[in-house]
C-alpha cells in the first residue's frame, strides 16, 4: 500500500467530528440498529478490525486463531450488561481511545504475546468499548435484538481484520503501516477527548 491512498485517509480520519460510534447520533432500537451501529464509528471499526489483524499475526492456528475475538466478544457483552444497568465506570471514553492507540502500537511492533496476556488486554479494550453502547442501550425495551446486532457485526469485523491480517503475512511491513495508521487515529481520537 502508498502513502498516496494512505494519508488522505488518515487526513479524514481526524477531521472527522463524529469519530464515536456512541456519540447518541446514531438510533439504539432493534437489531438492525444494533448491527449498524458498530460500522458507523470509526473508533469501534478500527479496534475491532485490529483485534483480527492482531490475531493473525499472533498465529495461524485456527484453533487459537479466534481466541482475541472471541474474548473481546464476550468482554463487549459484559461492559454492555454493566452500562445498560447503570453502573458508572468514569473515564470510558479515554479507555476506547486509548484501546485505538495500543492496538495500533501493538501492530506497529508487532508484538506477540501469551494467549492469556493477549486476551486479558483484549477483553479490559472490550469493556470499555461494550460499556460505551451499554449506557445507550439502557432505554432501549429491544436490549436483547440490538446486542445481538451489536455482537455480530462486531463479529463480522473481527472476520475482516482476520482476513486482512493473513493477506499481510507475505508483506510484514504493511502489519507496521496498518497498525502506524491505527495508532495516529488513536491519537485523533485522544485529542478529541481530553
Amino acid at each position: 500500500m502508498r502513502l498516496k491512498y494512505v494519508l488522505p485517509l488518515l487526513i479524514q480520519l481526524l477531521w472527522a467530528r463524529q469519530s464515536f460510534a456512541h456519540t447518541g447520533f446514531h438510533p439504539v432500537e432493534g437489531f438492525a440498529s444494533g448491527f449498524v451501529h458498530p460500522l458507523l464509528g470509526a473508533d469501534h471499526l478500527v479496534a475491532m478490525v485490529c483485534v483480527g489483524v492482531w490475531a493473525a499475526l499472533m498465529t495461524a492456528e485456527p484453533g487459537r486463531l479466534w481466541r482475541l475475538p472471541a474474548t473481546f466478544m464476550a468482554a463487549m457483552v459484559l461492559g454492555g450488561a454493566l452500562g445498560a444497568f447503570g453502573v458508572e465506570v468514569a473515564g470510558m471514553e479515554s479507555a476506547i481511545a486509548a484501546s485505538v492507540l495500543a492496538l495500533g502500537l501493538l501492530l506497529l511492533a508487532k508484538v506477540r504475546l501469551s494467549g492469556v496476556l493477549a486476551s486479558l488486554i483484549v477483553g479490559l479494550f472490550a469493556v470499555a468499548h461494550g460499556y460505551a453502547h451499554g449506557l445507550e442501550m439502557a432505554q432501549n425495551t429491544a436490549f436483547t435484538a440490538y446486542a445481538g446486532g451489536f455482537v455480530i457485526a462486531t463479529g463480522a469485523l473481527h472476520i475482516l481484520g482476520i482476513v486482512l491480517g493473513r493477506c499481510l503475512l507475505p508483506a510484514p511491513g504493511m502489519y507496521r503501516i496498518a497498525g502506524g495508521a491505527a495508532s495516529v487515529f488513536g491519537i485523533a481520537l485522544l485529542a478529541q477527548v481530553w
